[in-house]
């Protein structure tokens, strides 16, 4: 029996076990297959960080966020480009969005700034903003999705994240790529997903440097994903076959979390 099998199987144990409970749970929530599993974690008071109360639901819900990964990782095409828009549609003003105020958006300072990489790579030599300008750039117009409900499109400029890799040596048969923010932000993404052509490493924004609030000097841009997914102001860039998991997956999120 294969490892998939036998764990399908674990989880179907489980949900027999526990299907009264899920069943109460289901009606009391309205529960629907969109519903993300951050989103239950909240509304039914589960810690799934933590597993603090250690009940068999949490730990049926992680391994069906866990399953639903697996589902959509084996479904993505990583050919399938995300919708691109004409300019008419950027939307003026775009969204502020993170998971603290504006007031709070960290200062940075060009000339010092730098873009560590490390990890699964053959060179671990530092960027700064003028060496990642040197390189190719790429323009998008494409739609932010926020797990929030909301969208907006936006027009996006940067350095393909597949063209970065292969100029640093990464090994491009690693499983993830993780990254590192100067707001203690952090995330991750599967190696197929950062090799998209979409994904870039995004240096302007609307033909303009990024602005503080969207994420300067870099961010991650993946159209592929929802927006939690594309965190900001990069510091530090690694490639590694453990999950590093993310801010918010680390507290329930889904963490493949594609559109």
């Amino acid at each position: 029996m294969s490892r998939d099998e036998t764990e399908a199987n674990r989880l179907r144990a489980l949900r027999r076990e526990i299907q009264p409970e899920l069943v109460k749970l289901e009606r009391r929530l309205f529960l629907r297959s969109g519903l993300s599993l951050g989103a239950l974690s909240l509304l039914s008071g589960c810690d799934l960080s933590t597993g603090t109360n250690g009940t068999l639901i949490d730990r049926t819900l992680w391994a069906m966020s866990r399953a639903n990964d697996r589902v959509q990782a084996w479904l993505f095409d990583p050919n399938k480009l995300a919708p691109t828009y004409p300019a008419s549609m950027i939307d003026t003003p775009f969204r502020f969005n993170a998971y603290y105020p504006p007031d709070n958006i960290p200062e940075i300072d060009e000339a010092t700034w730098k873009l560590d990489v490390s990890g699964l790579v053959a060179d671990k030599t530092p960027w700064t903003l003028q060496k990642l300008r040197a390189l190719p750039q790429e323009s998008q117009i494409t739609r932010h999705i926020c797990i929030e409900g909301w969208s907006q499109i936006g027009q996006w400029s940067g350095v393909p994240l597949k063209a970065f890799l292969e100029r640093v040596g990464a090994d491009l048969t690693a499983k993830y790529v993780g990254f590192k923010c100067a707001d203690r932000y952090y995330g991750s993404l599967d190696m197929p997903s950062a090799l998209h052509p979409q994904t870039v490493l995004a240096l302007d924004f609307g033909g303009s440097a990024l602005p503080l609030e969207y994420g300067y000097p870099l961010r991650v841009r993946v159209p592929t994903k929802l927006g939690f997914k594309n965190p900001k102001h990069i510091v530090s860039v690694f490639v590694t076959n453990d999950y590093p998991g993310g801010y918010w997956e680390d507290q329930g999120y889904n963490w493949f979390s594609g559109i």
